[in-house]
């Protein structure tokens, strides 16, 4: 990895604010071509603003890593704090009108369960082409490190089960889901009566991007006595149900996930055993509560996600 070599910090009095915006472009894109046509300048011209930006935090900011550019972990810490002056910026020279969602050119960010983008992103595209068109969507996976994405900027919103303890989280509760048994259409387990027994003795798949194989449908079980056998795992959902369709395998998914399930012919069931709801929430760090386009893009998801099937929308 070669890194660049940066003179000192600029004297803060002679700091040409708008780098930071150029900043804020830069570790989005993490590339000089793409900030370029976002910011509607040429790749030299860029570079140069690149350069400034080094100058004045005394840092390379970006370096190459083969053929792709990374951040530096100064650059990084300072992320989420560039994307908060801005929008307190933008706020400021909004005036006290509301915003024109029309005439914002950013990207927002969500995490969650790989599901969330696959049943919700459609809508959500849809939405922001007529609201919003200079709002880019980005949806991050949830990771098996537990890494703070809302407090470092990483992410703009969280979807799913909210199990953060970050006491300055804002957290909205959507609804609260139960988990469904997922089987190919014709399966053994759908003829006659299912009972717990029957559940247990089946052949399971799991979903757990931390390679999990067990979860609370096992504690349910161990309650009346029983357990199951599980012979797999995969780590994403969609995957999964691709699985399940070939299979006579048994899966669980939330019910909120239907969207991806109805059009593949998969058919769902109750679970017999009694389990805890699943509490559905977004959350998001408070430095975005007064910020218009995240408060749209919060209207967005508590509409779309907040009744189970309107996805489809």
């Amino acid at each position: 990895m070669r890194v660049t070599q940066v003179e000192r910090p600029a004297d803060a009095a002679g700091l040409d604010l708008n780098l930071l915006l150029a900043l804020d472009v830069l570790l989005d894109e993490r590339s000089v071509g793409g900030a370029a046509r976002r910011l509607h300048l040429s790749e030299p011209a860029m570079s140069r603003t690149l350069g400034r930006v080094r100058k004045a935090l005394g840092d390379p900011v970006l370096v190459r890593a083969g053929r792709q550019m990374v951040p530096t972990p100064y650059a990084l810490s300072v992320q989420a704090e560039v994307g908060a002056v801005l929008e307190r910026a933008r706020a400021v020279f909004a005036g006290p009108g509301a915003q024109d969602l029309r005439a914002v050119s950013r990207t927002l960010t969500l995490v969650g369960n790989d599901a969330l983008a696959a049943a919700y992103a459609p809508a959500l595209f849809a939405r922001a082409a007529r609201e919003a068109p200079g709002v880019r969507l980005r949806f991050l996976s949830e990771s098996h490190l537990d890494v703070p994405l809302l407090r470092e900027g990483v992410a703009d919103l969280e979807v799913g089960v909210i199990d953060t303890v970050a006491p300055e989280v804002r957290v909205e509760a959507l609804f609260d889901d139960v988990m469904v048994g997922v089987v190919r259409p014709g399966h053994p387990l759908l003829r006659g009566e299912l009972t717990a027994r029957r559940f247990a003795a089946a052949d399971h798949l799991t979903v757990s991007r931390k390679g999990r194989m067990a979860g609370p449908v096992d504690t349910a079980l161990a309650e009346v006595g029983l357990r199951r056998r599980v012979v797999g795992n995969v780590g994403t959902y969609p995957s999964a149900l691709y699985i399940l369709l070939r299979t006579d395998l048994v899966g669980l998914s939330m019910s909120w996930a239907r969207p991806l399930m109805d059009p593949l012919g998969l058919v769902t069931f109750p679970v017999p055993l009694e389990l805890p709801p699943l509490n559905i929430g977004m959350a998001w760090h408070p430095r975005h509560d007064a910020d218009p386009a995240h408060a749209w893009l919060r209207g967005c998801v508590r509409e779309l996600v907040a009744a189970p099937g309107g996805a489809s929308g």
